[in-house]
């Protein structure tokens, strides 16, 4: 039997607990990693992407099946799940590493992401800031860090 192929979206939306468990439940999201991405520095530690001077954000890769699920799909669940109109802030977090980020893999996703952004943009009246920027390294965060809720038995998250 062949194996479906898998890809990748990379994410950022605040504070990556809450962001990794909404995409963990996702029927045909393989996999998810809570990591680094964006900055300058090679290996950061949560301490120092928390300093805000990494210029890195908190982010969640997401390894999916397009056959199950697709990046449109993602596109929308990541909308839905945060507020994209509050530049480097995410609730009561504050600071660069929480800002909305879509990190894209390929040309596809960047026009996906840019006509997904233009389409929710009319349903807000405050001007959406989320950057659309390619991949860049992903940096795995520590491995407290992941699955963070789902090892905690939480059930809820900390997301809109």
């Amino acid at each position: 039997m062949k194996e479906n192929k898998k890809e990748i979206a990379t994410f950022a939306a605040g504070c990556f607990w809450g962001v990794e468990e909404i995409f963990r439940m996702q029927e045909g999201v393989k996999s998810t990693r809570v990591g680094y991405c964006g900055g300058t520095i090679e290996h950061p530690s949560y301490e120092q992407v928390c300093s805000d001077a990494t210029g890195h954000a908190e982010a969640v890769e997401v390894t999916y099946d397009p056959k199950e699920i697709s990046f449109n799909e993602l596109l929308n669940i990541f909308w839905k799940n945060h507020n994209p109109t509050t530049p480097n802030r995410q609730g009561v977090d504050i600071g660069s590493q929480y800002r909305s980020v879509i990190f894209y893999h390929n040309e596809e996703q960047k026009g996906a992401a840019e006509k997904s952004r233009d389409k929710h943009q009319k349903k807000l009246t405050e001007k959406i800031v989320t950057q659309i920027v390619p991949a860049e390294e992903f940096y795995e965060a520590e491995d407290y860090h992941q699955q963070y809720y789902a090892k905690r038995g939480i059930k809820a998250t900390c997301h809109i």
